[in-house]
């Protein structure tokens, strides 16, 4: 019932169809008709939800990280429930992101890429999700009692942002084997 009635929200549904759009076809390469057109409201309806495209893309930041974060720290906990399971889980997880058909990056980094400038909204939001992703990863590794758990996830940070920029660029989700190697490392540093 709670699902219905989310799903007559017109805001939300403007907000789940940019989730798809942004991140396939990137926020500058995206006309807001696009967004209003798949979201099947009219133009009135999106600007009395948002004030601009901009705002849109906000939305769109925020929900895509709650997503992403929810689905990957879920994924990484069930893999290091597992006996002996360590960091490289994550390869595992990333892995079968990268096996999506859909996938095409992560959306903050390609929200960067397109150049957002430094002091923007959208920027600080990529930062923040970066930052909350590195504090997931220092509860990660003193569960796995790293001696320099924030060290640790420092460095894993940047293996999962190398790995998906490969991912992207090659197309090859078995990039994950490379960061699984360097995860074993951060294993045992």
């Amino acid at each position: 019932m709670l699902e219905q009635a989310q799903a007559l929200n017109p805001r939300d549904t403007i907000v789940r169809s940019s989730l798809e759009i942004f991140y396939r076809d990137g926020i500058k390469g995206t006309d807001v008709n696009k967004v209003i057109e798949r979201a099947g409201v009219s133009e009135s309806l999106f600007y009395q939800n948002f004030s601009s495209k901009e705002d849109l893309v906000l939305a769109f930041l925020h929900k895509r990280h709650d997503i992403w974060m929810a689905w990957f720290s879920s994924e990484v906990e069930a893999k290091l429930s597992q006996p002996g399971a360590k960091l490289e889980v994550i390869a595992d997880v990333l892995q079968s992101w990268f096996e999506d058909p859909g996938f095409r990056g992560c959306a903050f980094i390609n929200t960067v890429a397109e150049g957002g400038k430094f002091d923007s909204e959208p920027f600080t939001i990529a930062r923040e999700h970066k930052e909350q992703l590195k504090q997931f990863l220092t509860g990660v590794a003193t569960k796995l009692n790293h001696s320099e758990p924030e060290l640790t996830a420092a460095a894993a940070v940047l293996v999962i942002e190398g790995v998906i920029v490969r991912a992207q660029m090659t197309g090859d989700p078995h990039e994950a084997y490379n960061a699984r190697l360097l995860f074993q490392c951060l294993n045992h540093s």
